[in-house]
């Protein structure tokens, strides 16, 4: 299948590890140019060099910057778009809120969850969207997550931030439609990546368990037996973007091998 790929531009924040790093692949892998955005340069350097071997012909360039900062989507968005033309494909994939037990919530960290995790997209996809309307054309994919649909004892804030992101990816996937621009979010269950480590100990320390017995119950629980990979994710990220998905805009895809039974 071709996806039709072949020199869009994708900003992908989040981009220099995990999920938003097996995004660029995918998308490389499609002949695009990639802009990936982290708050660090040395992360986002690493990035870079890996997938430069990797594609040794591929346009990738990094721009850094710090998106709990409101000003910082215009400007990190002003400086890709300077270096590869105008953005046709944004992924975001940055920030996550703290896994912590709900005994050890405070408002600092409720503001402190959002912060890390909802506005982190939205000052990203304010300026995006609004070009992309001008344009008539773009695509926007959410990598958010299944807290904001099942609530867990241990990600209250931060399941709240990823179900606020949820209405958000719906609510302007409407509202854009008809000047040409589509969102979508994929909703990742427990993935192997560092973020899942981080995750495990928060839950093994509030039920008082070992992490390996907390990993154990995490895939227990799993009716695949697994947990999923960055690739997998990216692959369905990589669909929804591409013009092969063109029909398909404000869903939102859960991808957790079966864990929540629920009809979406």
């Amino acid at each position: 299948m071709d996806l039709q790929l072949q020199d869009k531009h994708v900003l992908i924040t989040g981009g220099s590890k995990g999920i938003g790093l097996a995004c660029a692949r995918g998308f490389l892998q499609e002949g695009a140019r990639v802009t990936l955005l982290s708050r660090s340069q040395d992360n986002l350097d690493a990035a870079a060099k890996d997938l430069r071997a990797e594609f040794p012909s591929a346009s990738v360039q990094t721009v850094a910057g710090d998106l709990q900062q409101a000003g910082e989507g215009a400007r990190t968005l002003d400086a890709a778009e300077a270096a590869h033309g105008a953005v046709d494909i944004l992924v975001n994939s940055a920030g996550a809120a703290q896994r912590r037990p709900a005994p050890e919530l405070t408002p600092q960290y409720w503001h402190d969850a959002m912060n890390a995790k909802y506005f982190t997209y939205i000052h990203m996809i304010d300026p995006v969207i609004k070009r992309m309307a001008q344009r008539g054309a773009g695509a926007i994919v959410n990598i958010v997550g299944n807290g904001g649909k099942v609530a867990n004892p241990t990600h209250i804030a931060g399941g709240a931030a990823n179900a606020a992101l949820m209405l958000a990816s719906a609510g302007l996937a409407s509202a854009y439609a008809s000047q040409g621009v589509r969102v979508n979010a994929v909703n990742p269950g427990p993935t192997a990546t560092d973020r899942l480590i981080k995750g495990l100990t928060a839950t093994a320390r509030a039920d008082g368990i070992s992490v390996d017995e907390a990993s154990l119950r995490s895939t227990a629980g799993i009716p695949m037996g697994r947990v999923g990979t960055p690739q997998e994710v990216a692959n369905a990220v990589v669909f929804l973007a591409s013009s092969q998905a063109s029909y398909i805009t404000g869903i939102v895809l859960t991808m957790d091998g079966a864990k929540t039974a629920m009809v979406v």
